[in-house]
């Protein structure tokens, strides 16, 4: 048990009352950063990466701990209270907990993604401490048609399995992968759906997307309903704020079941925590559809909620080890991280452990404390953030709309950026009129790029030969696991129809 007994030495490197008041400066400005719409946690690592260098490495790194997990929790406290999740990776719990926001549970929905973002983050970094080396294997067994395999059992678990209609699921699909292909063809070079306009040769941002479609989409629905139904618009302030046992007991297998979902996928550089955290959030919804639960999709079901965001900590966690392991960011929050390593003259890897042993085992340590302290600060403070929601109604949309215009023109500085989000927000506002899913919309955009890229270069190895796509036990399995799904997703949706056609006749006179 080497690990036990170097992560101990870390803890008392790391357990200084000065490194602890760095640890709780990172996680307030982690935070606080996060909560802005349109930055985000890589955006918040970005930003204070300056901050760090002014100080030695290992108070450097334990400050970059709380600045980590501080930023995520920033990112699902946007999306939370908002509807405008700081980043892709907070756009699932995004769902459930506005949904309870609204309906007066705003303390509530903070608290289960405070606790959940604590127990994915313990149980992934406790994972990284004992079994890094085994873990890492995971990432080397993934080659293109692997990927391939997973983004299109992301498409459609998210299009056809988790969307209430099929159709509609799939042309929410059809959306997102059209906004992904804008932009240069990496392998080609080639400009497509630019306009001839340079600014679009780099694609759509996604920051842009994102906030288009759940937060301006959001308040042009609200604006368009404000006069003809008023108390459709209202957000309730009073209901069960505080979450207590019962609650903990009802969401605990949820973050289980999240954390499962996302510590493998922070091995892997599969487009961040956005799958896990999708497929953690359609797992709630198809067991709530089982159970009958008739708060999810309504007034927000606490596991919905909780299951995404103890998959996104989770999968940061791991990420964290595929980083210090093997130096594989597998993610934007980790590439910055990358670079704070190479700043201080440390390159993450095999050798890093050796090399820079003491460093490490208290960055690991400190990324145990920086989870204590980001749930000490963050469970007394859920209530007074919820307060955000006592704002008037005209004031809090004007706000937000302001906030989402700065945030997308402080990454880009770039009006088409702003006018690219109006059009986007347009879209939304018209999704939300004809019940069509956002869901499908982000997962395309998100992990569109990826599979075009992984499915070109599985062709290019394998000379046009489409038997690599089913080549290996890993496609095969995710294939017909997604095929099972399929049918079992559409028996269902003719169990539905018949179940609301049924009633109908019933109702109908019967002449005489």
């Amino acid at each position: 048990m080497d690990q036990l007994s170097l992560l101990f030495d870390g803890f008392g490197a790391a357990l200084t009352p000065m490194n602890l008041l760095w640890v709780l400066i990172g996680a307030v400005l982690g935070t606080a950063v996060g909560v802005l719409p349109g930055l985000g946690s890589a955006m918040a690592v970005a930003l204070l990466l300056p901050v760090t260098f002014s100080l030695d490495p290992t108070a450097a790194f334990i400050m970059f701990a709380g600045i980590y997990f501080g930023g995520l929790f920033g990112d699902s406290t946007a999306g939370i209270l908002l509807n405008t999740p700081g980043n892709s990776s907070a756009i699932a719990s995004t769902f459930e907990g506005h949904r309870m926001a609204k309906n007066g549970q705003a303390a509530k929905a903070l608290a289960t993604a405070a606790i959940g973002a604590f127990i994915g983050g313990l149980i992934a970094t406790t994972l990284v401490v004992f079994f890094a080396p085994t873990l890492v294997k995971l990432a080397t067994v993934f080659g293109p048609a692997e990927y391939f395999a997973l983004a299109v059992f992301a498409f459609l678990a998210i299009s056809a399995v988790v969307s209430e209609s099929v159709v509609r699921g799939l042309a929410a699909l059809g959306i997102g992968l059209a906004l992904a292909l804008v932009g240069i063809d990496g392998p080609s070079g080639t400009a497509r759906f630019t306009l001839g306009m340079p600014q679009l040769f780099d694609g759509i941002s996604i920051i842009v997307i994102t906030v288009g479609l759940l937060a301006l989409g959001e308040v042009f629905h609200i604006a368009s309903r404000i006069h003809r139904d008023p108390a459709a618009t209202q957000i309730k302030t009073r209901g069960r704020a505080r979450i207590n046992l019962r609650d903990v007991r009802r969401a605990m297998p949820a973050w289980l079941r999240g954390t499962a979902f996302g510590a493998p996928f922070g091995l892997i550089p599969a487009g961040g925590a956005e799958v896990p955290t999708f497929l953690a959030y359609g797992t709630e919804k198809k067991l709530a559809a089982r159970r009958k639960d008739p708060e999810f999709g309504t007034t927000g079901s606490i596991k919905g909620l909780a299951a995404p965001e103890a998959a996104s900590n989770a999968t940061a966690g791991t990420a964290m080890g595929a980083l210090l392991a093997l130096g594989l960011p597998t993610s934007a929050t980790a590439a910055i991280m990358l670079a704070a390593f190479q700043q201080y003259g440390m390159q993450p890897g095999p050798l890093l452990f050796e090399r820079s042993g003491e460093l490490v085992w208290a960055l690991l340590a400190s990324l145990f404390i920086g989870l204590v302290i980001l749930l000490i600060i963050n469970l007394p403070f859920a209530t007074v953030w919820a307060k955000l929601l006592n704002i008037p109604r005209h004031y809090l949309y004007a706000g937000i709309t302001v906030f989402s215009m700065l945030g997308v023109y402080a990454v880009s500085s770039s009006v088409l950026d702003l006018w690219l989000l109006i059009a986007i927000g347009l879209v939304g506002f018209m999704m939300r009129r004809f019940n069509i899913p956002l869901a499908p919309v982000l997962i395309a955009v998100i992990l569109g790029p990826m599979a075009e890229t992984e499915l070109r270069r599985a062709l290019a190895v394998s000379e046009g030969d489409l038997g690599i796509l089913v080549g290996s036990p890993i496609t095969v399995t995710l294939y017909l696991v997604l095929a099972i799904a399929l049918v079992v997703s559409g028996i269902q949706h003719l169990r539905h129809r018949r179940t609301r056609k049924d009633p109908e006749r019933e109702a109908q006179p019967v002449d005489a």
